[in-house]
């Protein structure tokens, strides 16, 4: 798989990348490319009547079985659900992923949240493309960072988010729906949100945007790669 192009999506918590990024994964992986997720934690405290430590045991298989049926490989960070610190370990963390996968495409969250947690995975990913990149720093793995960067559309993620760049994703969305119910939090019952008719939402409303019967959006940072050479008028 080392000669095959990759995408990467760094969630905040197992079962937020594969959420906000598994129809884009499945999409990936059946042109041929490798997918990679991230999990910055397990989300093991998300369950109020299963202990931390029992419920990170649940999550661990369900991010397994979630990653087999969108084809794509996994792992998972040594960092605490809602706990998620904004700092160079975990900046590195991420970039040292990004060095032995090398991604072409990386989705994350955007900032505009309301949990803690994926404002500062947004803000550790952006700051780990510096460590990434860089080829002063010697890791284990040599500098490497993606072509392009994308946020992808989290529920809890919609404040100030724009959509600017669409995919088609009609012919995989009801295998992304599939592998999002590998966790029990998004089958029906699971959580007093609900996740599957937000998303399945989501789906037809920016479909219909783009004139698809269901599509994903995404956000484009703004940086250099924005700006655009103007030339000078002449006299």
């Amino acid at each position: 798989m080392e000669n095959h192009k990759c995408i990467m999506v760094v969630g905040a918590h197992a079962g937020d990348a594969e959420i906000m990024g598994g129809a884009a994964i499945l999409k990936h992986v059946e042109a041929g490319w490798r997918a990679v997720i991230v999990h910055l934690t397990l989300g093991e405290k998300g369950n109020p009547t299963v202990s931390p430590d029992e419920y990170a045991k649940v999550k661990l298989e369900e991010a397994r079985e979630a990653a087999q049926r969108l084809g794509a490989e996994w792992v998972v960070l040594p960092y605490r659900d809602g706990e998620l610190a904004f700092n160079e370990e975990v900046q590195w963390a991420i970039a040292d992923r990004m060095r032995q996968y090398r991604p072409d495409i990386l989705l994350t969250h955007w900032s505009g949240s309301l949990h803690r947690d994926h404002r500062n995975a947004h803000q550790n990913v952006m700051e780990s493309l510096f460590f990434a990149q860089l080829k002063a720093f010697q890791r284990e793995h040599p500098a490497c960072g993606p072509i392009r960067v994308y946020f992808a559309e989290n529920w809890e993620d919609e404040d100030g988010f724009k959509p600017e760049v669409y995919l088609d994703v009609s012919d995989v969305f009801d295998r992304y729906l599939d592998a999002i119910q590998a966790y029990g939090i998004f089958r029906k019952g699971g959580s007093s949100f609900p996740y599957e008719q937000w998303y399945r939402g989501a789906g037809e409303m920016r479909g219909a945007e783009c004139r698809a019967a269901r599509a994903v959006a995404l956000m484009e940072p703004k940086s250099y790669y924005h700006r655009r050479t103007v030339a000078l008028l002449k006299e």
